[in-house]
């Protein structure tokens, strides 16, 4: 928790479904920074409040409504679980997101309709499930069923176990959802597609696999599961695959959003933004660790390969 004597400061609120761990921190940095740049200085102008759930998304409504009573200027969050918390603990003071998924969830009315104080960056546009879900299948070819590992407790997991089911009936192949309600649940998840025959899976978007991602990857390892995540954060941690938007530039983009928040622009004045650019990143290291051949076409494809 941070103290900030200086009552002429703006107060930053942020809130945090992950751990404050090197890749976490350094993604913080980026986002104070573009703030830096635009004129805002921490210290003299600007002071950051962090609260961390570390995956544990019980921790969160309890630091969504410490924000709010400390009488934050405007909130961030990270991962939908946050969003959703903070969208709970406040209707008046304006609400970041960073990370997570907008539309589609709770904190939209309707279709396309969000809450009025919400606004920021939305992670799964249209189609991404099914470009994830290809891109595993063209690495395991020979598969006959597939998985998708989901977080119960994510609103935003339902929507990619749809779009990844949609896409499965498309490419006519099975998929099984495999859900789980926390971090300790994951390796039960991963012993029960090995014993279902799964040839790999997907990784639904979600703070709390972020924060647990080297352990994903070494349980997916140990269980030889190919895996399609959604950052190139998880490849790195040693995921087989990635394939998402770059992390780093949501965090630019809500800097961006904050400083107009700061500056007097309303949330429902900003548009829920979504990403149109992504990367593909594959680890080799991984993929022999498994036993598994990659094809030439889909590491022609990759835009980073990790050896």
């Amino acid at each position: 928790m941070d103290n900030h004597p200086n009552p002429s400061l703006r107060r930053i609120g942020i809130l945090e479904m992950a751990s404050p761990d090197r890749d976490r921190m350094a993604l913080w940095d980026i986002f104070k920074r573009r703030l830096q740049d635009m004129g805002h200085t921490e210290n003299a102008e600007i002071a950051f409040d962090f609260r961390w759930a570390d995956g544990r998304q019980e921790r969160l409504a309890s630091a969504a409504a410490e924000l709010v009573r400390s009488k934050v200027d405007v909130l961030v969050t990270a991962g939908t679980p946050a969003a959703a918390a903070a969208s709970q603990a406040t209707i008046d003071i304006p609400i970041i997101m960073a990370t997570g998924v907008g539309l589609g969830t709770q904190l939209t009315d309707g279709a396309s309709k969000r809450n009025a104080n919400v606004t920021g960056i939305s992670d799964l546009p249209p189609g991404l499930s099914a470009q994830r879900l290809l891109r595993l299948r063209h690495a395991v070819p020979d598969a006959t069923a597939f998985g998708i590992l989901a977080d119960r407790a994510n609103p935003s997991s339902p929507l990619a176990v749809r779009g990844t089911q949609a896409a499965a009936l498309g490419l006519a192949i099975a998929v099984t959802d495999y859900w789980v309600a926390g971090p300790e649940q994951i390796g039960e998840a991963l012993a029960a597609m090995k014993k279902d025959g799964i040839g790999g899976f997907v990784v639904a978007p979600g703070a709390m696999f972020f924060a647990q991602r080297q352990t994903l990857a070494a349980l997916a390892r140990e269980h030889r599961l190919p895996t399609m995540s959604v950052r190139r954060e998880y490849a790195e941690a040693g995921c087989l695959m990635a394939y998402g938007a770059p992390i780093r530039e949501n965090y630019r983009q809500a800097a961006v959003y904050v400083s107009r928040i700061l500056n007097g622009t309303k949330p429902m004045d900003l548009p829920l933004d979504q990403p149109t650019k992504f990367e593909f990143v594959v680890n080799q290291k991984t993929a022999r660790a498994i036993g598994l051949t990659l094809p030439q076409s889909l590491l022609d494809g990759a835009d980073a390969i990790e050896s």
